[in-house]
């Protein structure tokens, strides 16, 4: 092979074993080194030069740009050292990637996934989402996973179909990895991607003889005064968004809406919050709500139920003498019972 004798072990020549191949081994040894030194400083300069929160996600896109390069360099590099011949080089890629491609289909799919969240805008590093039945804040992306920073749900929020035991939209302290594959077969939430606002609601029932405007004054100042408001949300949001869907106009004042049921008027006051922080805000307003309720005198309604009929019950007690009820013997009348069971049970040989 080039004027160069193949190693041989014990008298036996080892096949694709000779001193080329060895210098390629190095070359390739040595290509590897390089490349991990040159993405250890890399990141090292993304992370002097991007230092502090507000440029978190400028680090996190310099991070996934530096590690594509190094994968890029990494596999041309290799191919270039392994293959003199294009062609053979096109020959043996096609062949390792059907093979690659049948023995991995999940981590390829993950893959896929990887560039489709990259190129689709479908979520970025520190944006609010549900993906794969699992809810909470994005940490870090990787070729192959997720990582997800878990929070609880609120009662009545079950569209991940996984309750955790924090009633709210809190950390939990887990951090939970989600193959990308997943967005190829699941649905994924994002609550922050561009429009980073949710509307809530609060229901409250009342009686129906209560003070309905009054009721629904309480409602309002308080989601007034602890909601976002329209001026301070600004058009910038909602054309941000219309610029990239078609979204229909809404109101983003707080309003109350009545609900008619069989016990209660139940009242819903509709309001916007910020992606974070919404536990408080809400329990700030129930807070508001109630003293304003005391205030005006005004009940909070609960379930009540009305007997129709209530069937005859008849109590009958034996004196203190010992005797029965009928004025006999307790002995007499345990004895007169018997034998009127004896006379209607029937008689078996």
């Amino acid at each position: 092979m080039s004027g160069l004798s193949a190693l041989a072990l014990g008298g036996v020549r080892l096949v694709g074993v000779d001193a080329h191949t060895g210098l390629k081994l190095a070359y390739t040894l040595v290509l590897i080194v390089a490349v991990i030194g040159l993405r250890w400083a890399a990141r090292w300069t993304v992370r002097r030069v991007l230092r502090g929160r507000s440029n978190t996600s400028a680090r996190f896109w310099a991070r996934q740009g530096i590690n594509l390069a190094s994968a890029v360099i990494l596999v041309l590099g290799a191919l270039s050292i392994w293959f003199d011949n294009g062609l053979h080089a096109a020959a043996a890629a096609g062949l390792i990637s059907a093979g690659v491609a049948f023995a991995m289909q999940k981590a390829i799919t993950s893959v896929a996934g990887y560039f489709l969240i990259l190129r689709g805008d479908i979520f970025s590093i520190g944006d609010r989402i549900v993906m794969g039945g699992v809810r909470g804040d994005v940490i870090g992306l990787g070729f192959l996973r997720t990582s997800i920073l878990e929070m609880g749900q609120p009662t009545g929020d079950e569209d991940t179909g996984a309750p955790v035991w924090i009633d709210g939209r809190q950390y939990t302290g887990r951090i939970v990895t989600v193959t990308n594959g997943v967005v190829f077969d699941e649905p994924v939430y994002n609550y922050s991607r561009d429009f980073p606002f949710l509307w809530e609601e609060l229901r409250i029932p009342i009686k129906y003889d209560a003070d309905r405007a009054r009721a629904e004054e309480i409602l309002m100042t308080a989601a007034r005064g602890h909601s976002i408001k329209s001026s301070e949300l600004g058009s910038e949001a909602i054309q941000q968004m219309r610029r990239r869907f078609y979204v229909p106009s809404t109101d983003l004042e707080p309003e109350v809406f009545y609900k008619l049921t069989d016990n209660w008027l139940e009242l819903a006051v509709r309001f916007v919050v910020p992606t974070h922080g919404i536990r408080k805000v809400k329990s700030d307003i129930s807070r508001e709500i109630l003293d304003g309720f005391q205030a005006a005198g005004i009940e909070v309604a609960s379930g009540t139920y009305a007997i129709v009929e209530v069937p005859p019950l008849r109590v009958v007690a034996d004196p203190p003498d010992g005797r029965a009820s009928n004025g006999k013997p307790r002995k007499r009348a345990k004895a007169a019972r018997k034998s009127s069971a004896d006379e209607s049970d029937p008689v078996y040989p």
